[in-house]
């Protein structure tokens, strides 16, 4: 089997790297392992962000809001808590416990709310003003940056508050019918129902109706009596929701519909507002997510002005960025696009012309960040220099010329000066666990702005290291091995083996702890070797790699994994017959998929809200990867669970909460009476109330519950 290992700060493969953690004393807990103490975390500079056209920076420290020059490094305070408070009680209203998340209007003014009301303070005059409130139970809350109206939602209807006058956008009975809220289950990008017009005239909000679609049962059993709790799960197949797109005249308080036309249960993506606010860009996907068209749309009549251009793939295709206009060329924007098997920025004119491709070759633009002032260069995220990284570039419009602004190998995120002379990088590594520095446009250090602290420098952790494996094809696949504290090389360990492995994750890259969580490291404490890998159909690597998977999940990405198992075993310092299996989610599926498939092999598997069978499973994401079950019966044959459950031999505990809206309960229920069926023991939690994931105090509880079943059947 061929091992790739990896070095830093210099990535040259044939190379082992050690992160050591420091030699202490301290173990992790359980309450360490679901963040509850704050004091295991990264330190962070809060709020950090440019004050608007200025070269200043701000921050909140010790509840004050600090001001910073990247010129000078002189810092000043600008308002603290107690300054606000002042204010509060000017207008008789309760004082603050903590800084609140602001917003700056300009150099002098910020934003922020309290509860449900929007205050505006003076930083000049120390004045505190109330300027716009939204109504108690509101939910998907957008503030309009340019007048300070607040468009909300109450149940299925959208509302806008004006000064204090509230503005029942909709009047919709029918509760199938839902206005400005998420539609396509936020599968392409777009986490909000509302988009506001540069200038604030106008605001578009998707209707989403979903009268046609199958009402599917939760139970609330906190009633006396229990009580269904209807949702809409459209599942892969079956009849899906049908969106379109209103825009809101806020002079005329007229609604127009844009006219996106048949078939209906298209997906509307990448909805970006035109500068003129004459236009609105659509980009409509159809139900097979295999042909994306981008079209231009008038706001006063709603119909279609011209199409900008097609993008297809015999796959799918996967918009999940709006288009990124230039203020100084208001006809050419940048568009995210995979067409050439990676994901890369190209520059558009507003008549479908692409003017130039900015980026490419064998590596994927992350995100992108913004332009300098004078919009001579873009900035973005990206992982040209390693798949495991996320580094910070520029390219220059003019000569395409790229640059890489972020010196330190690692996990790199920024913000970017409104001048573009200057980038806040905040980044972890591999042994940096938070670190900010600031750069100017040529990549060159000015000062570091915090340094790193470990947070774990006194806990007692095991050796991480993170290093590359080979599939079947000689695809490379990043695997991350935490061993255990107090590691002896004469022992033999048990492994516990973490997956997920599901379309846009990256389990292991060059980050704090190589992206391990907590809980992991406490495992490694408690005498485990433990071990990920990101197998193909993962993110980060470009289509061939991503799309691996299609039509064909959890037949791929078991044999990728079990590429790990084979690495596991050629360890001296592995016991092979006690390797133990544990996932949520994807992972659930995946942990569930190696066993069932691999008898034998795993002693104990853990699986929480794991998809069964995945018709169960909802129709943007399952026809994406799978397309329905009718175009692909083989697919979802040789993907389904049940088919399986007669090859159970080894020791099984499935979770799974009993409201779960992503994968529902239906899911594993299925799974456990196939198992009665064929007289296979299960054992099985369901966690009363709780939606797809375990939060709060009660995941102390699952985890507590993986551990001591891990303990069970791996230690003896």
């Amino acid at each position: 089997m061929k091992i790739t290992n990896l070095f830093y700060p210099l990535v040259i493969t044939g190379l082992l790297f050690h992160f050591f953690a420091a030699s202490q004393e301290k173990m992790l807990t359980l309450q360490d392992a679901v963040y509850m103490n704050p004091e295991i975390l990264p330190k962070t500079m809060r709020q950090l962000k440019w004050i608007k056209e200025s070269d200043n920076y701000s921050f909140v420290k010790n509840n004050m809001l600090l001001k910073c020059s990247a010129v000078s490094g002189a810092t000043d305070t600008l308002v603290t808590l107690d300054d606000l408070n002042t204010g509060f009680a000017d207008i008789d209203l309760d004082s603050l416990k903590r800084f609140p998340d602001i917003q700056f209007i300009d150099e002098f003014r910020i934003r922020f709310f309290e509860k449900n009301k929007l205050f505006l303070y003076n930083i000049t005059s120390g004045n505190l003003t109330y300027i716009n409130y939204y109504y108690d139970g509101a939910g998907n809350i957008d503030i309009c940056d340019k007048n300070n109206m607040i468009a909300y939602t109450l149940e299925n209807n959208l509302y806008v508050s004006n000064n204090n006058e509230q503005i029942q956008v909709t009047k919709e009975d029918n509760k199938g019918i839902v206005y400005g809220q998420i539609v396509h289950r936020n599968e392409f990008g777009i986490n909000k129902g509302t988009f506001w017009s540069p200038e604030g005239n106008f605001l578009a909000f998707y209707r989403k109706d979903e009268t046609m679609v199958a009402d599917y049962p939760l139970v609330d059993i906190e009633a006396r009596e229990a009580e269904v709790k209807n949702i809409k799960y459209p599942m892969a197949g079956m009849t899906s929701e049908q969106v379109t797109l209103g825009i809101f005249d806020f002079k005329s308080r007229t609604t127009q519909f844009i006219r996106t036309g048949d078939p209906r249960d298209q997906y509307l993506t990448s909805v970006t507002w035109d500068p003129s606010e004459a236009y609105i860009y659509i980009g409509l996907l159809n139900r097979e997510q295999n042909h994306l068209t981008l079209n231009k749309y008038s706001i006063s009549t709603g119909e279609l002005v011209y199409t900008l251009f097609e993008e297809q793939d015999k796959n799918y295709v996967e918009p999940e960025h709006p288009m990124y206009f230039l203020d100084s060329r208001p006809n050419q924007f940048i568009w995210f696009s995979e067409r050439d098997e990676f994901q890369h920025l190209y520059l558009y004119s507003t008549s479908g012309h692409m003017i130039q491709q900015l980026t490419a070759g064998e590596w994927v633009v992350t995100d992108y960040l913004a332009t300098d002032v004078k919009e001579k260069f873009v900035y973005f995220l990206a992982t040209k220099d390693s798949p495991i990284q996320q580094n910070i570039y520029s390219v220059e419009l003019k000569t395409g010329k790229i640059s890489r602004i972020s010196k330190d190998h690692g996990t790199h995120n920024a913000v970017i000066s409104y001048s573009g002379q200057y980038i806040i990088d905040s980044y972890s590594s591999l042994e940096i666990a938070k670190e900010y520095k600031l750069y100017n446009s040529n990549g060159n250090l000015i000062r570091i702005l915090q340094k790193n602290i470990d947070p774990l420098s006194d806990y007692k952790l095991g050796t991480t290291n993170v290093f590359s494996i080979f599939s079947d094809d000689s695809t490379e696949l990043y695997c991350r091995l935490i061993k255990p504290a107090d590691f002896d090389s004469s022992k033999k360990y048990p492994v516990f083996f973490y997956v997920y492995g599901g379309p846009h994750s990256q389990l292991v890259n060059d980050s704090w702890l190589g992206a391990a969580g907590i809980f992991q490291n406490y495992m490694a404490q408690q005498g485990y070797v433990v071990f990920t890998m990101d197998n193909r159909g993962t993110a980060h690597r470009g289509l061939e790699f991503e799309q691996a998977v299609f039509r064909k999940l959890g037949t791929v990405e078991v044999a990728d994994q079990m590429k790990g198992v084979d690495y596991l075993k050629s360890l001296d310092f592995v016991d092979a017959d006690r390797i133990g299996l544990d996932g949520w989610s994807y992972g659930g599926f995946l942990s569930l998929s190696l066993m069932l498939k691999n008898p034998g092999v795993f002693k104990s598997a853990t699986a929480g809200g794991p998809v069964i069978d995945w018709k169960y499973y909802e129709v943007m994401y399952g026809e994406r990867y799978m397309d329905t079950p009718k175009e692909n019966p083989e697919g979802y044959k040789n993907a389904c669970l049940l088919n399986y459950a007669s090859q159970l031999q080894d020791k099984l505990l499935i979770f799974h909460g009993t409201v779960d809206e992503t994968v529902v309960w239906q899911n594993s229920l299925s799974f456990i009476k196939k198992c009665v069926d064929e007289g296979k023991q299960v054992e099985y939690f369901v966690y009363p109330g709780h939606e797809h994931n375990v939060r709060g105090k009660d995941r102390i509880y699952l985890y507590q519950k993986i551990r001591d079943f891990a303990n069970e059947n791996l230690k003896n």
